[in-house]
């Protein structure tokens, strides 16, 4: 440790030991538990709007061409716009606090999910539409039955990459929260220099982030990919 010190300080870059013991506090104390459940709280909530509205934008948008024409170029220009662009915006409609946070959160992720279902079902090959008038399926029905279920592949990839981005804007939302969550646990390691906390929390988020893709979107992007024979057991 001496040694160590006489290289870096610790405050700049803090030793697996202390992040370690920082971590153990924090669980100890039920402070990093209180800012795991508020943080999921808020990131789910955000999350479950992005995915509703963008489900829907998706689908309203290649229903009609002239919304395709229109709206699809905004939605890639929105897209790369980052989350924490929209905190000004937030602030000024919603003010500061919970509504400000699950507002950029929802509109972290809304983009992606909407791209991504308008490219799964425009490359959905347009002899399964022709299967389907075969067979007698037109209209809403063989969007439900045909397209949206060739689709899914590429919709399943769009709500994964849509929660990552709803992880970034929840960091990038919660520097406006007056108190609780990761990301004022991120801000209050940054001010006072305490970087076993910066670290340990960064350690959290990553294992979270793993947790939910393999639980939840890993599965579910492979039982689909399974039942359209594109993996095997």
């Amino acid at each position: 440790m001496v040694f160590r010190s006489n290289i870096w300080p610790e405050y700049l870059f803090p030793s697996p030991l202390g992040v370690l013991q920082n971590l153990d506090s924090g669980f100890r104390d039920g402070s990093l538990f209180i800012a795991i459940g508020i943080s999921i709280k808020r990131v789910l909530t955000g999350y479950m709007i992005s995915l509703t509205a963008g489900l829907t934008l998706g689908l309203l948008i290649i229903r009609f061409s002239y919304l395709d024409e229109t709206l699809s170029p905004l939605l890639l220009g929105f897209q790369t716009l980052p989350s924490i662009c929209w905190l000004p915006l937030a602030i000024l409609w919603f003010g500061i606090g919970e509504d400000s946070i699950i507002f950029v959160i929802a509109i972290g992720s809304i983009f992606s999910i909407s791209i991504a279902t308008l490219s799964g079902i425009k490359n959905v090959p347009p002899i399964y539409m022709r299967v389907a008038k075969t067979m007698g399926a037109k209209g809403l029905k063989a969007y439900t039955t045909v397209v949206i279920p060739a689709a899914l592949p590429a919709i399943i990839s769009g709500m994964k990459q849509g929660w990552s981005f709803a992880w970034r804007a929840l960091m990038a939302g919660e520097l406006l929260s007056p108190k609780d969550g990761l990301g004022y646990a991120l801000t209050i390691g940054r001010d006072l220099h305490d970087m076993n906390q910066v670290v340990g929390v960064m350690i959290i988020i990553i294992f979270i982030g793993l947790v939910v893709d393999n639980l939840i979107f890993g599965k579910l992007e492979y039982s689909i990919r399974y039942r359209w024979g594109l993996t095997q057991t």
